[in-house]
């Protein structure tokens, strides 16, 4: 049985501890937030300062589920008294933050998605992806642009935020070649926060791969993200879904998210020296895929709602 600490009770730490709750072989033995949003479960009890409740609790896994910066804090001070760790996306805005220390190691990126049907063989095969495609269509309504959310310095933008899971995906699978060049367009037009409507963007690399991104969050269309990508020997593969969570399979058979997030918990290894579960996502990692949203934003161009360009 693993004892498991949560660092962050807001809207999506009470999903981890929901989900925790309801896996075996996890013990949720506490919830630490100097602010919950959100109570914890009944029986676990909540602590102000995650140190004193490493002291307390004692335990050996470790979920952060806070905005970015504070939890690439918390996460290397759990890995450092050498727990596994897992870690709400983005966990940091700044590329140069992912700078190699020694306790990443033992820190995991929190992509569910990743464990949709098919997808571990995927990324274990890593396929010569020639070109990627990312599709992003949502809605958030005033209500989530709130607290945090409200900047584009403590939340980033649809990238950092929606579109990040399938971003990772194909970037995991793409070369790790330099970008060349990069197209960018940014709609802001609801203003309801810093943060952007919609974001096109087309990036080449060194080695002639393309990355194509189309992410919007002001759309009433059915809500999609999914992930195209076009392999060198002429065939296409689709990873399809709400949040791609059908994977490469028919979309009316897909997991639900409680049974994703289960997947990944299991997935964690004992220590840094076990097998590693190929859709887990090592937090080295995810440097290149903020390497490219950040690219992505700097060069963007920015479209009023007359069609101006800014």
């Amino acid at each position: 049985m693993r004892r498991v600490l949560l660092i962050g009770s807001g809207e999506v730490g009470a999903k981890h501890a929901k989900a925790l709750a309801r896996t075996d072989g996890m013990d949720l033995v506490g919830v630490a937030d100097p602010s919950p949003a959100v109570a914890p479960p009944a029986g676990v009890p909540l602590l102000a300062q995650w140190e004193r409740a490493f002291e307390r609790l004692a335990p050996d896994t470790v979920v952060v589920a806070t905005p970015p910066g504070t939890g690439l804090v918390a996460a290397r001070a759990a890995a450092r008294r050498g727990v596994v760790v897992l870690v709400e996306k983005p966990v940091t805005l700044a590329p140069a933050e992912l700078a190699p220390a020694p306790e990443d190691a033992r820190v995991f990126v929190a992509f569910q998605p990743h464990f949709a049907p098919g997808l571990a063989s995927l990324l274990d095969q890593v396929p010569t992806v020639r070109r990627a495609a990312v599709t992003l269509v949502c809605r958030r309504d005033r209500a989530y642009y709130r607290g945090w959310r409200t900047r584009f310095a403590t939340a980033g933008g649809i990238l950092h935020q929606q579109a990040i899971h399938g971003l990772a995906l194909a970037l995991r699978l793409l070369p790790p070649a330099p970008i060349t060049s990069c197209t960018a367009e940014i709609h802001h037009v609801r203003r309801w926060a810093e943060s952007e409507d919609r974001i096109t963007a087309t990036l080449s690399f060194e080695d002639g791969t393309l990355l194509s991104v189309d992410a919007r969050v002001d759309s009433d269309e059915p809500r999609r993200h999914e992930v195209s990508l076009h392999l060198a020997d002429g065939q296409q593969v689709h990873v399809r879904g709400r949040n791609l969570e059908a994977g490469l399979g028919e979309p009316q058979s897909a997991p639900s998210d409680l049974a994703l997030r289960q997947a990944m918990y299991r997935s964690l290894p004992a220590d840094d020296g076990g097998p590693r579960h190929p859709s887990l996502f090592p937090l080295p990692q995810l440097r290149r895929t903020l390497e490219v949203i950040d690219h992505a934003y700097r060069t963007a161009r920015t479209v009023s709602e007359a069609g101006s360009a800014t």
